[in-house]
């Protein structure tokens, strides 16, 4: 079994890339590799996108990525043959239908939502939304399997997704407002925080993802 992180070059995936082949050791789930080559995700039996940074910057490296096209890859490899998907914070923001951070975007369209700037209505609370916050689990996922209403997880981010299809949005926090923090249909999955960052509950939910089979 192989997973892949994706790397185009939008964010430090060190500590990400450390998390998951920590708990691929424990879990017997293989191998954990970094790549930016388009025939490593087209071969991979999981794979992972992170992302850091603004969203049509993402969306801009990830279609710009490798010489055969690493979006192209990943299209083939999740929409058409169903591998395990996983996004991580702006990884997650672009299996919306459409991001509005500075300019309208298009996402992947993998999920029916649209990435908005957070507006929390208590003015006490900044933004960005950064530090730990409690999930509050919304629908049941394998891949949220231990995991509990109140489990806390990391969080650095400006913008998030509205979820127009409830049966989408696995799990959300509070911030003076729902802020969605995990979506997924199918063989998809994305999380708002950085799992790699959030202790027990994070390695919980990296060890799921990587025994998951849907």
């Amino acid at each position: 079994m192989l997973t892949v992180l994706i790397d185009y070059e939008s964010g430090n995936l060190h500590s990400a890339e450390k998390a998951f082949q920590r708990m691929a050791r424990e879990v017997d789930g293989g191998e954990v590799i970094v790549s930016a080559r388009p025939e490593d995700v087209a071969r991979a039996d999981r794979i992972v996108l992170p992302g850091d940074g603004a969203f049509p910057a993402c969306r801009g490296a990830l279609a710009g990525a490798g010489a055969g096209s690493v979006l192209e890859a990943l299209s083939e490899a999740v929409e058409t043959r169903g591998r395990p998907f996983l996004g991580i914070c702006v990884g997650m923001q672009l299996m919306a239908r459409q991001g509005h951070e500075y300019a309208e975007t298009p996402g992947l369209g993998w999920i029916d939502g649209e990435v908005e700037k957070i507006r929390p209505g208590d003015p006490g609370l900044k933004v960005p939304h950064m530090g730990w916050n409690d999930l509050v689990i919304d629908t049941p996922h394998p891949v949220l399997a231990g995991i509990e209403t109140g489990q806390h997880a990391y969080f650095v981010h400006s913008y998030h997704m509205v979820v127009n299809s409830p049966e989408q949005r696995l799990a959300h926090v509070d911030y003076g407002q729902p802020v969605t923090a995990i979506v997924g249909r199918d063989t998809m999955i994305g999380m708002q925080f950085h799992p790699e960052k959030s202790q027990a509950t994070g390695l919980r939910l990296i060890a799921n993802f990587l025994t998951w089979a849907p």
